[in-house]
Protein backbone atom coordinates (compact mmCIF):
# COMPACT_ATOMS: atom_id res chain seq x y z
CA UNK A 1 0.00 0.00 0.00
CA UNK A 2 1.67 3.48 -1.07
CA UNK A 3 2.23 5.43 1.89
CA UNK A 4 -0.62 8.29 1.78
CA UNK A 5 0.00 11.91 1.76
CA UNK A 6 -0.23 13.86 4.29
CA UNK A 7 -2.56 17.13 3.36
CA UNK A 8 -2.78 20.37 5.65
CA UNK A 9 -5.14 23.19 3.01
CA UNK A 10 -6.05 25.12 6.04
CA UNK A 11 -5.87 28.91 4.29
CA UNK A 12 -6.19 32.26 5.97
CA UNK A 13 -9.46 32.55 4.47
CA UNK A 14 -10.46 29.29 6.41
CA UNK A 15 -9.76 30.23 9.56
CA UNK A 16 -11.36 33.71 9.34
CA UNK A 17 -14.62 32.06 8.41
CA UNK A 18 -14.02 29.96 11.65
CA UNK A 19 -13.31 33.12 13.55
CA UNK A 20 -9.56 31.98 14.98
CA UNK A 21 -6.12 33.24 14.36
CA UNK A 22 -3.89 31.73 12.15
CA UNK A 23 -0.69 30.90 14.68
CA UNK A 24 2.47 32.44 13.51
CA UNK A 25 4.36 29.32 14.68
CA UNK A 26 2.75 25.70 14.76
CA UNK A 27 1.94 25.67 18.82
CA UNK A 28 4.62 23.06 20.61
CA UNK A 29 1.79 20.99 21.90
CA UNK A 30 1.14 19.76 18.39
CA UNK A 31 4.61 19.35 17.16
CA UNK A 32 5.19 15.73 15.49
CA UNK A 33 1.48 15.32 15.07
CA UNK A 34 1.82 14.74 11.55
CA UNK A 35 3.49 11.80 11.89
CA UNK A 36 2.00 10.08 14.19
CA UNK A 37 -1.75 10.99 12.32
CA UNK A 38 0.17 9.43 9.00
CA UNK A 39 1.23 6.63 10.64
CA UNK A 40 -2.55 5.84 11.97
CA UNK A 41 -4.04 6.07 8.40
CA UNK A 42 -1.58 2.99 7.34
CA UNK A 43 -2.30 1.01 10.85
CA UNK A 44 -5.71 0.90 10.53
CA UNK A 45 -6.23 1.34 6.08
CA UNK A 46 -8.58 4.48 6.91
CA UNK A 47 -9.59 6.23 4.14
CA UNK A 48 -8.83 9.56 5.75
CA UNK A 49 -9.96 11.81 8.97
CA UNK A 50 -10.33 15.30 9.98
CA UNK A 51 -9.36 16.92 13.24
CA UNK A 52 -10.00 20.11 15.12
CA UNK A 53 -9.14 20.75 18.92
CA UNK A 54 -10.83 24.27 20.84
CA UNK A 55 -9.53 25.98 23.56
CA UNK A 56 -11.74 28.59 25.07
CA UNK A 57 -13.34 30.54 21.86
CA UNK A 58 -10.41 29.71 19.63
CA UNK A 59 -9.70 26.45 17.59
CA UNK A 60 -5.90 25.63 17.94
CA UNK A 61 -5.51 23.09 15.78
CA UNK A 62 -7.20 22.28 12.48
CA UNK A 63 -5.87 19.70 10.13
CA UNK A 64 -7.14 17.13 7.82
CA UNK A 65 -5.01 13.73 6.99
CA UNK A 66 -5.93 11.08 3.90
CA UNK A 67 -8.58 11.13 1.13
CA UNK A 68 -12.19 12.27 1.24
CA UNK A 69 -11.80 10.46 -1.71
CA UNK A 70 -9.59 7.62 -1.83
CA UNK A 71 -10.14 6.66 -5.78
CA UNK A 72 -9.46 10.28 -7.03
CA UNK A 73 -6.87 11.26 -3.95
CA UNK A 74 -8.94 14.46 -3.43
CA UNK A 75 -7.50 15.46 0.51
CA UNK A 76 -9.79 15.80 3.38
CA UNK A 77 -9.92 19.06 4.59
CA UNK A 78 -10.82 20.96 7.68
CA UNK A 79 -14.05 21.59 6.22
CA UNK A 80 -14.56 18.45 4.35
CA UNK A 81 -18.39 17.27 5.50
CA UNK A 82 -18.59 13.97 6.99
CA UNK A 83 -21.63 11.78 8.88
CA UNK A 84 -21.56 12.64 12.07
CA UNK A 85 -24.29 10.08 13.59
CA UNK A 86 -25.61 10.17 16.80
CA UNK A 87 -23.38 13.07 17.46
CA UNK A 88 -27.20 14.98 15.84
CA UNK A 89 -28.57 13.53 19.43
CA UNK A 90 -26.82 16.42 21.23
CA UNK A 91 -28.59 19.06 18.83
CA UNK A 92 -31.85 17.18 19.52
CA UNK A 93 -32.03 17.10 22.66
CA UNK A 94 -30.49 21.19 22.64
CA UNK A 95 -33.40 21.67 21.12
CA UNK A 96 -36.15 20.82 23.78
CA UNK A 97 -33.56 22.54 25.96
CA UNK A 98 -34.15 25.54 24.22
CA UNK A 99 -38.11 25.38 24.18
CA UNK A 100 -37.91 24.59 27.77
CA UNK A 101 -36.26 27.86 27.86
CA UNK A 102 -38.93 29.13 26.51
CA UNK A 103 -41.50 27.82 28.87
CA UNK A 104 -43.01 25.53 26.11
CA UNK A 105 -42.26 22.01 27.02
CA UNK A 106 -41.65 20.41 30.60
CA UNK A 107 -39.07 17.20 31.22
CA UNK A 108 -40.82 15.94 33.56
CA UNK A 109 -44.29 15.67 32.48
CA UNK A 110 -45.53 12.66 30.98
CA UNK A 111 -44.22 13.12 26.93
CA UNK A 112 -47.99 12.23 25.42
CA UNK A 113 -48.73 15.33 26.62
CA UNK A 114 -46.85 17.15 24.06
CA UNK A 115 -46.99 14.02 21.27
CA UNK A 116 -50.16 12.31 22.17
CA UNK A 117 -49.54 10.08 19.01
CA UNK A 118 -46.70 8.86 20.70
CA UNK A 119 -48.12 5.43 21.87
CA UNK A 120 -46.19 2.60 23.79
CA UNK A 121 -46.59 -1.17 24.82
CA UNK A 122 -47.95 -0.88 28.23
CA UNK A 123 -50.57 1.24 30.19
CA UNK A 124 -47.79 2.16 32.84
CA UNK A 125 -45.49 2.95 29.95
CA UNK A 126 -47.80 6.23 28.50
CA UNK A 127 -48.79 7.09 31.90
CA UNK A 128 -45.48 7.78 33.09
CA UNK A 129 -42.58 7.98 30.07
CA UNK A 130 -41.07 11.72 30.32
CA UNK A 131 -39.09 13.67 28.23
CA UNK A 132 -36.21 13.69 30.54
CA UNK A 133 -36.60 9.21 30.76
CA UNK A 134 -36.27 9.39 26.57
CA UNK A 135 -33.38 11.97 26.86
CA UNK A 136 -31.30 9.89 29.32
CA UNK A 137 -32.12 6.45 27.52
CA UNK A 138 -34.58 4.83 30.48
CA UNK A 139 -37.28 4.13 28.88
CA UNK A 140 -36.94 0.45 29.65
CA UNK A 141 -37.35 -0.22 25.84
CA UNK A 142 -34.38 -1.57 23.64
CA UNK A 143 -33.12 -0.20 20.45
CA UNK A 144 -35.09 -2.53 17.92
CA UNK A 145 -32.67 -1.06 15.35
CA UNK A 146 -33.35 -3.03 12.07
CA UNK A 147 -37.13 -1.26 12.27
CA UNK A 148 -35.17 1.58 11.07
CA UNK A 149 -31.80 0.57 9.24
CA UNK A 150 -33.73 -1.98 7.70
CA UNK A 151 -36.83 -1.70 7.09
CA UNK A 152 -37.49 1.84 6.97
CA UNK A 153 -40.72 3.48 6.03
CA UNK A 154 -41.23 6.44 3.78
CA UNK A 155 -42.07 8.60 6.82
CA UNK A 156 -41.20 9.38 10.24
CA UNK A 157 -44.96 8.86 11.66
CA UNK A 158 -45.14 5.47 10.24
CA UNK A 159 -41.73 4.94 12.40
CA UNK A 160 -43.49 6.40 14.90
CA UNK A 161 -46.25 4.44 15.14
CA UNK A 162 -44.12 1.22 15.68
CA UNK A 163 -43.09 2.02 18.92
CA UNK A 164 -46.45 1.02 20.45
CA UNK A 165 -44.83 -2.67 19.17
CA UNK A 166 -41.79 -2.40 21.06
CA UNK A 167 -41.98 -4.90 24.07
CA UNK A 168 -40.01 -3.22 27.34
CA UNK A 169 -37.01 -4.96 28.37
CA UNK A 170 -36.43 -3.24 31.53
CA UNK A 171 -38.58 -1.45 34.32
CA UNK A 172 -39.00 2.19 33.30
CA UNK A 173 -35.78 3.68 35.52
CA UNK A 174 -34.13 0.74 36.34
CA UNK A 175 -31.51 0.74 33.84
CA UNK A 176 -29.67 2.68 30.75
CA UNK A 177 -30.94 1.26 27.51
CA UNK A 178 -29.84 3.03 24.38
CA UNK A 179 -32.76 3.73 21.59
CA UNK A 180 -32.52 5.52 18.70
CA UNK A 181 -36.22 5.48 18.88
CA UNK A 182 -36.27 8.19 21.88
CA UNK A 183 -34.30 10.80 19.43
CA UNK A 184 -37.12 10.24 16.95
CA UNK A 185 -39.98 10.85 18.92
CA UNK A 186 -37.83 14.19 20.65
CA UNK A 187 -37.65 15.47 17.20
CA UNK A 188 -41.45 14.75 16.56
CA UNK A 189 -41.85 17.21 20.14
CA UNK A 190 -39.91 19.99 19.31
CA UNK A 191 -42.65 19.97 15.56
CA UNK A 192 -44.96 19.65 17.18
CA UNK A 193 -43.99 22.41 19.52
CA UNK A 194 -42.95 24.49 16.70
CA UNK A 195 -44.75 24.02 13.82
CA UNK A 196 -41.84 23.25 11.85
CA UNK A 197 -39.77 19.99 10.67
CA UNK A 198 -36.93 18.71 12.89
CA UNK A 199 -34.28 20.08 9.64
CA UNK A 200 -36.00 24.19 9.94
CA UNK A 201 -35.65 24.17 14.14
CA UNK A 202 -31.56 22.76 13.75
CA UNK A 203 -30.70 25.02 10.94
CA UNK A 204 -32.78 28.29 12.84
CA UNK A 205 -31.70 27.62 16.40
CA UNK A 206 -28.14 25.78 15.96
CA UNK A 207 -26.72 26.48 12.34
CA UNK A 208 -27.54 29.69 11.89
CA UNK A 209 -26.51 31.37 15.40
CA UNK A 210 -23.28 29.73 15.40
CA UNK A 211 -22.50 30.25 11.54
CA UNK A 212 -22.22 26.14 10.79
CA UNK A 213 -22.44 27.33 6.94
CA UNK A 214 -21.29 24.09 5.85
CA UNK A 215 -24.01 21.79 7.64
CA UNK A 216 -26.85 19.74 6.87
CA UNK A 217 -29.29 17.78 7.81
CA UNK A 218 -29.48 14.58 5.37
CA UNK A 219 -27.47 13.20 3.03
CA UNK A 220 -29.62 14.50 0.03
CA UNK A 221 -28.39 17.97 0.76
CA UNK A 222 -24.57 16.79 1.83
CA UNK A 223 -23.92 15.30 -1.76
CA UNK A 224 -24.97 18.47 -3.77
CA UNK A 225 -21.90 20.15 -1.76
CA UNK A 226 -18.16 19.99 -3.20
CA UNK A 227 -15.99 18.98 -0.08
CA UNK A 228 -17.31 15.76 0.94
CA UNK A 229 -15.94 12.49 2.05
CA UNK A 230 -16.95 9.44 0.30
CA UNK A 231 -17.88 6.15 2.89
CA UNK A 232 -15.69 3.42 2.89
CA UNK A 233 -15.29 0.36 5.21
CA UNK A 234 -12.28 -1.79 5.23
CA UNK A 235 -12.43 -5.22 3.84
CA UNK A 236 -9.68 -8.66 4.53
CA UNK A 237 -8.51 -6.10 7.13
CA UNK A 238 -6.82 -3.96 4.71
CA UNK A 239 -8.50 -3.18 1.62
CA UNK A 240 -10.36 -0.28 1.72
CA UNK A 241 -13.70 -0.75 0.13
CA UNK A 242 -16.20 2.29 -0.97
CA UNK A 243 -19.71 1.84 0.25
CA UNK A 244 -22.85 3.73 -1.20
CA UNK A 245 -24.52 6.63 1.30
CA UNK A 246 -27.21 5.23 4.09
CA UNK A 247 -30.19 7.79 3.60
CA UNK A 248 -31.76 7.72 7.03
CA UNK A 249 -33.67 10.82 6.99
CA UNK A 250 -36.27 8.83 8.61
CA UNK A 251 -34.84 8.74 12.17
CA UNK A 252 -32.91 12.19 11.35
CA UNK A 253 -33.16 13.51 15.00
CA UNK A 254 -31.06 10.31 16.21
CA UNK A 255 -28.66 10.76 13.84
CA UNK A 256 -28.29 12.42 10.36
CA UNK A 257 -26.20 15.90 10.69
CA UNK A 258 -23.74 16.14 8.06
CA UNK A 259 -20.32 18.56 9.23
CA UNK A 260 -16.97 19.42 9.41
CA UNK A 261 -14.67 19.59 11.72
CA UNK A 262 -15.18 23.74 11.53
CA UNK A 263 -17.96 23.82 12.10
CA UNK A 264 -18.27 21.23 14.41
CA UNK A 265 -15.91 23.62 16.10
CA UNK A 266 -18.35 26.64 16.92
CA UNK A 267 -20.73 23.75 18.30
CA UNK A 268 -18.02 22.67 20.82
CA UNK A 269 -17.44 26.16 21.44
CA UNK A 270 -20.97 27.24 22.45
CA UNK A 271 -20.98 24.18 24.76
CA UNK A 272 -17.61 24.80 26.73
CA UNK A 273 -18.24 28.91 26.95
CA UNK A 274 -21.71 28.23 28.86
CA UNK A 275 -24.31 27.93 26.10
CA UNK A 276 -23.05 31.29 24.48
CA UNK A 277 -21.16 31.55 20.59
CA UNK A 278 -19.02 34.85 20.05
CA UNK A 279 -20.84 36.39 23.11
CA UNK A 280 -24.06 35.66 22.75
CA UNK A 281 -26.24 33.08 23.93
CA UNK A 282 -27.66 29.82 21.83
CA UNK A 283 -28.48 27.44 24.64
CA UNK A 284 -29.79 28.51 27.59
CA UNK A 285 -26.77 28.48 30.21
CA UNK A 286 -29.00 25.94 33.39
CA UNK A 287 -29.34 23.50 30.38
CA UNK A 288 -25.38 23.31 29.19
CA UNK A 289 -24.84 22.51 33.04
CA UNK A 290 -27.63 20.14 33.34
CA UNK A 291 -26.85 17.89 29.83
CA UNK A 292 -23.39 17.56 30.61
CA UNK A 293 -24.18 16.76 34.09
CA UNK A 294 -24.76 13.41 35.48
CA UNK A 295 -28.17 12.09 34.80
CA UNK A 296 -28.10 8.26 34.23
CA UNK A 297 -25.91 5.19 35.54
CA UNK A 298 -24.74 3.47 32.80
CA UNK A 299 -23.32 0.31 33.75
CA UNK A 300 -19.70 -0.14 34.35
CA UNK A 301 -16.83 -2.57 35.71
CA UNK A 302 -13.85 -1.43 37.69
CA UNK A 303 -11.33 0.46 35.70
CA UNK A 304 -8.44 -1.78 33.99
CA UNK A 305 -4.99 -2.33 35.78
CA UNK A 306 -3.51 -0.94 32.41
CA UNK A 307 -5.41 2.70 32.90
CA UNK A 308 -6.77 2.84 36.45
CA UNK A 309 -7.62 6.71 35.65
CA UNK A 310 -10.19 5.88 33.08
CA UNK A 311 -13.44 5.32 35.00
CA UNK A 312 -16.84 6.38 35.42
CA UNK A 313 -19.29 5.85 33.01
CA UNK A 314 -22.83 7.81 32.52
CA UNK A 315 -25.29 9.55 30.22
CA UNK A 316 -26.18 13.25 30.35
CA UNK A 317 -29.10 14.65 27.91
CA UNK A 318 -27.65 13.54 24.69
CA UNK A 319 -23.87 13.42 25.71
CA UNK A 320 -21.72 10.31 27.54
CA UNK A 321 -20.16 11.48 30.49
CA UNK A 322 -16.74 10.15 31.86
CA UNK A 323 -13.36 10.40 33.95
CA UNK A 324 -10.00 11.05 31.30
CA UNK A 325 -7.25 10.32 33.47
CA UNK A 326 -8.75 12.62 36.16
CA UNK A 327 -10.42 15.12 34.01
CA UNK A 328 -13.90 15.58 33.69
CA UNK A 329 -15.20 14.76 29.88
CA UNK A 330 -18.78 14.89 28.01
CA UNK A 331 -18.64 13.04 24.78
CA UNK A 332 -20.75 11.19 21.92
CA UNK A 333 -19.83 9.20 19.80
CA UNK A 334 -21.41 8.24 16.03
CA UNK A 335 -21.42 5.61 13.83
CA UNK A 336 -23.34 4.98 10.43
CA UNK A 337 -22.25 3.09 7.04
CA UNK A 338 -18.84 4.91 6.25
CA UNK A 339 -18.03 6.90 9.08
CA UNK A 340 -16.96 7.43 12.39
CA UNK A 341 -16.79 10.20 14.48
CA UNK A 342 -16.56 11.71 17.95
CA UNK A 343 -17.25 14.98 19.65
CA UNK A 344 -15.68 15.75 23.18
CA UNK A 345 -15.69 18.96 25.39
CA UNK A 346 -13.78 19.12 28.79
CA UNK A 347 -16.18 21.54 30.72
CA UNK A 348 -13.83 22.75 33.25
CA UNK A 349 -10.87 22.86 31.40
CA UNK A 350 -12.30 24.66 28.32
CA UNK A 351 -10.86 22.83 26.32
CA UNK A 352 -12.77 20.45 23.38
CA UNK A 353 -11.98 17.63 20.43
CA UNK A 354 -13.66 16.91 17.83
CA UNK A 355 -12.76 13.70 15.11
CA UNK A 356 -14.58 12.75 11.62
CA UNK A 357 -13.21 10.10 9.56
CA UNK A 358 -14.82 8.78 6.59
CA UNK A 359 -14.23 4.95 7.87
CA UNK A 360 -17.74 2.75 9.32
CA UNK A 361 -17.30 1.35 13.12
CA UNK A 362 -13.59 2.84 13.41
CA UNK A 363 -11.25 3.15 15.63
CA UNK A 364 -9.44 5.76 14.52
CA UNK A 365 -11.39 8.56 16.44
CA UNK A 366 -10.74 7.46 19.86
CA UNK A 367 -7.30 7.05 19.27
CA UNK A 368 -6.51 10.06 17.43
CA UNK A 369 -8.99 11.69 20.38
CA UNK A 370 -6.80 9.72 22.98
CA UNK A 371 -3.68 11.30 21.66
CA UNK A 372 -5.29 15.21 21.33
CA UNK A 373 -6.15 15.18 24.59
CA UNK A 374 -3.19 13.72 26.32
CA UNK A 375 -1.40 16.90 24.67
CA UNK A 376 -3.62 19.46 25.17
CA UNK A 377 -4.21 18.50 29.24
CA UNK A 378 -0.28 18.07 29.46
CA UNK A 379 -0.65 14.53 30.53
CA UNK A 380 2.33 12.36 30.37
CA UNK A 381 2.20 10.25 26.27
CA UNK A 382 0.85 6.96 26.39
CA UNK A 383 1.08 4.70 23.01
CA UNK A 384 -2.69 4.82 22.26
CA UNK A 385 -2.19 3.66 18.74
CA UNK A 386 0.13 0.77 19.68
CA UNK A 387 -1.94 -0.91 22.57
CA UNK A 388 -5.35 0.01 19.92
CA UNK A 389 -3.38 -2.41 17.33
CA UNK A 390 -1.59 -5.04 19.81
CA UNK A 391 -5.10 -5.25 21.22
CA UNK A 392 -6.53 -6.33 17.90
CA UNK A 393 -3.59 -8.67 16.74
CA UNK A 394 -4.06 -10.76 20.10
CA UNK A 395 -7.78 -11.19 20.32
CA UNK A 396 -8.37 -14.80 19.68
CA UNK A 397 -9.04 -15.67 16.37
CA UNK A 398 -12.93 -16.77 15.66
CA UNK A 399 -13.05 -19.98 13.82
CA UNK A 400 -14.38 -20.00 10.13
CA UNK A 401 -17.85 -20.75 9.42
CA UNK A 402 -18.12 -23.77 7.10
CA UNK A 403 -18.57 -22.73 3.49
CA UNK A 404 -21.61 -25.26 3.33
CA UNK A 405 -23.32 -25.31 6.52
CA UNK A 406 -26.76 -27.68 6.89
CA UNK A 407 -28.64 -27.92 10.26
CA UNK A 408 -28.99 -31.55 9.23
CA UNK A 409 -26.08 -32.77 6.96
CA UNK A 410 -27.47 -33.99 3.56
CA UNK A 411 -31.16 -32.58 4.13
CA UNK A 412 -32.50 -30.60 1.30
CA UNK A 413 -35.31 -27.62 0.43
CA UNK A 414 -38.67 -29.96 1.21
CA UNK A 415 -40.75 -28.05 -1.23
CA UNK A 416 -41.28 -26.17 -4.58
CA UNK A 417 -39.30 -22.70 -4.04
CA UNK A 418 -42.54 -20.78 -5.45
CA UNK A 419 -44.40 -21.85 -2.65
CA UNK A 420 -42.10 -19.50 -0.16
CA UNK A 421 -42.18 -16.61 -2.60
CA UNK A 422 -44.65 -13.96 -1.30
CA UNK A 423 -44.98 -10.94 0.55
CA UNK A 424 -44.41 -11.30 4.24
CA UNK A 425 -45.19 -8.50 7.26
CA UNK A 426 -44.77 -7.47 10.88
CA UNK A 427 -45.58 -4.18 12.77
CA UNK A 428 -42.75 -3.53 14.04
CA UNK A 429 -41.05 -3.74 11.11
CA UNK A 430 -43.51 -3.81 8.33
CA UNK A 431 -42.98 -5.76 4.79
CA UNK A 432 -40.75 -7.49 2.48
CA UNK A 433 -40.47 -9.62 -0.43
CA UNK A 434 -39.12 -12.94 -0.86
CA UNK A 435 -38.63 -13.59 -5.07
CA UNK A 436 -37.92 -16.88 -7.29
CA UNK A 437 -35.22 -15.81 -9.45
CA UNK A 438 -34.23 -18.91 -12.00
CA UNK A 439 -33.10 -21.23 -9.39
CA UNK A 440 -32.34 -19.05 -6.32
CA UNK A 441 -34.38 -17.56 -3.47
CA UNK A 442 -33.83 -13.72 -2.75
CA UNK A 443 -35.18 -11.61 -0.14
CA UNK A 444 -35.87 -7.51 -0.89
CA UNK A 445 -35.72 -5.83 1.73
CA UNK A 446 -36.69 -2.01 1.64
CA UNK A 447 -32.55 -1.30 1.98
CA UNK A 448 -31.15 -4.34 0.20
CA UNK A 449 -31.88 -7.47 -1.89
CA UNK A 450 -30.32 -10.23 -0.25
CA UNK A 451 -29.62 -14.05 -1.68
CA UNK A 452 -31.48 -16.43 0.69
CA UNK A 453 -28.86 -19.76 1.19
CA UNK A 454 -29.98 -22.75 1.58
CA UNK A 455 -28.91 -24.57 4.92
CA UNK A 456 -31.55 -27.34 5.43
CA UNK A 457 -35.28 -27.78 5.09
CA UNK A 458 -37.07 -24.73 4.85
CA UNK A 459 -34.05 -22.57 6.50
CA UNK A 460 -31.82 -20.28 4.38
CA UNK A 461 -28.96 -17.72 5.52
CA UNK A 462 -30.08 -14.32 4.20
CA UNK A 463 -26.44 -12.74 2.63
CA UNK A 464 -25.79 -9.90 1.41
CA UNK A 465 -25.45 -8.99 -2.57
CA UNK A 466 -23.67 -6.42 -2.53
CA UNK A 467 -20.68 -7.22 0.19
CA UNK A 468 -19.84 -11.24 -0.37
CA UNK A 469 -17.77 -10.42 2.54
CA UNK A 470 -19.87 -9.82 5.14
CA UNK A 471 -21.85 -13.18 5.58
CA UNK A 472 -25.05 -13.37 6.64
CA UNK A 473 -27.39 -10.91 8.34
CA UNK A 474 -30.07 -13.52 10.23
CA UNK A 475 -31.20 -17.09 9.58
CA UNK A 476 -34.91 -16.74 7.95
CA UNK A 477 -37.01 -20.44 8.82
CA UNK A 478 -40.05 -20.79 7.02
CA UNK A 479 -43.27 -22.27 9.01
CA UNK A 480 -46.60 -23.76 7.77
CA UNK A 481 -49.95 -24.48 9.18
CA UNK A 482 -51.77 -27.49 9.83
CA UNK A 483 -52.73 -27.84 6.38
CA UNK A 484 -48.72 -27.93 5.01
CA UNK A 485 -48.66 -24.54 3.79
CA UNK A 486 -46.04 -21.82 4.31
CA UNK A 487 -48.11 -18.84 6.41
CA UNK A 488 -44.99 -17.05 7.94
CA UNK A 489 -41.40 -16.72 8.38
CA UNK A 490 -39.40 -16.01 11.33
CA UNK A 491 -35.82 -14.24 11.81
CA UNK A 492 -33.74 -12.79 14.78
CA UNK A 493 -33.03 -9.35 14.75
CA UNK A 494 -33.29 -6.82 17.58
CA UNK A 495 -34.19 -9.65 19.94
CA UNK A 496 -33.50 -13.20 21.16
CA UNK A 497 -36.83 -14.28 20.40
CA UNK A 498 -36.98 -14.57 16.52
CA UNK A 499 -39.75 -12.23 15.28
CA UNK A 500 -42.58 -13.80 13.04
CA UNK A 501 -43.51 -11.93 9.93
CA UNK A 502 -46.66 -13.39 8.46
CA UNK A 503 -47.11 -14.18 4.64
CA UNK A 504 -49.85 -11.59 3.59
CA UNK A 505 -50.21 -12.37 -0.08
Amino acid sequence: MKKLTQWFCMSALVFSQAHAQTPTKEDPRFAGLDKEFNSILHTWHVAGFAVAVVEKDKIVYAKGFGYRDYEHKLPVTPNTLFAIGSNTKAFTAGLLGILRGEGKVDFEQPVRRFLPELEFATPELNEQVTLRDMMTHRTGVQRYDYSWFVFPPTSRDSLLWRIRYFQPHTPLRSRWEYNNFMYLAQGKVAEKLTGKSWEDNIRHYFFEPLEMSHSDCSVTEMVKQENVALPYSVAQDSIIKKLNYHNIDVIAPAGSINSSVLDMAHWASMWINGGKYKGKAVLPEPYVREATGLQMAIWYDQPDKLHPDLHFNGYGLGWFLRSYRGHYQAEHGGNIDGFSALTCIFPTDSISIIVLSNQSGSKVPDIVHNILADRVLKLSKIDWNGEADKAIHTKKPVADKKEDTVIIKGTTIIRPLAELTGTYGNNLYGNFEVFQQNDSLFARFPVETVYLKHRGYDIFDANSTTDPTAGSMTTIHFLMDDNGDINSLNMRLDDDTPAVFAKRK
